[in-house]
């Protein structure tokens, strides 16, 4: 701070207005421990590992998150489902817990995921998956791999018995610089047989593009399996299609 010749009291002065409009030199505000972010979306079909979920009909979807500093983080998410998915029930609800860190330029994401299906008429349509993931990130591009298994359980089987599910997958995105543009492309399959593959194993993938706008991202994309699976209604719910979104991020 510049020396005065008008005396103490006028020094005093501008040191507590130095300190006012100048917080960030005086006092770092310290990062909050726990943060929450959460989002709202419409689409036009929920897709599951390229299968709908909806009978290619509307979805609402909504989830929450709460991060710990540390890497530690809980979560939920939940979409409107149709009552062929689980036994009558309308509802998903995914309970997630995991850690997250980044060792070099990786970022590596373990955890836990539970299918929870509430209202439905069987009470083993509920299963658990954990999940691994590690993504790196290339310039204004993210690369990423996958992989869940979900153990051996009644909800798994379409018969009699337990079936396990493997599903491993790699997905890319990148934003377009200067741009509120991003595309996406994903590959994915799952090794059964189990009630996720209804018989044999699969493959799906899909490529999308977004426009972010504020807290909204609007979305399109083209998703497709080398499956056929027809829901109760007479719908080939594996047969390719193109989806819409809105989210809206908070």
């Amino acid at each position: 701070m510049r020396k005065s010749i008008i005396g103490l009291s006028a020094i005093a002065l501008a040191s507590a207005l130095a300190a006012v409009s100048t917080p960030a030199m005086a006092q770092d505000e310290p990062t909050p421990a726990l943060t929450v972010t959460g989002n709202a979306a419409v689409v036009s079909d929920y897709r599951f590992r390229g299968i709908s979920q909806t009978n290619k009909k509307i979805a609402l979807q909504g989830g929450i998150t709460v991060s710990h500093s540390s890497g530690f983080y809980v979560s939920t998410w939940g979409s409107s489902i149709d009552d062929y998915v689980a036994a009558g029930s309308d509802q998903e609800l995914d309970l997630i817990g995991g850690y997250t860190t980044t060792i070099g330029a990786a970022t590596i994401d373990v955890g836990v995921l539970y299918y929870y299906y509430p209202g439905n008429a069987d009470a083993n349509t509920d299963f658990v998956e954990p999940y691994a993931s590690v993504k790196g990130t290339f310039g204004p591009a993210t690369a990423k791999l996958t992989v869940n298994y979900a153990p051996k359980a009644k909800a798994l089987t379409v018969g009699n018995g337990k079936e396990d599910n493997l599903y491993v997958a790699g997905d890319l995105s990148a934003s377009i610089p200067n741009t509120p543009l991003g595309v996406s492309a994903h590959l994915g399959h799952s090794f059964g047989p189990s009630y996720l593959t209804i018989g044999d194993e699969y493959t799906d993938w899909n490529i999308g593009a977004t426009y972010t706008w504020s807290h909204l991202t609007f979305g399109v994309s083209y998703v497709d399996t080398d499956k056929s699976l027809y829901s109760p209604a007479g719908h080939n719910v594996s047969k390719a299609g193109v989806m819409g979104s809105i989210t809206a991020a908070f």
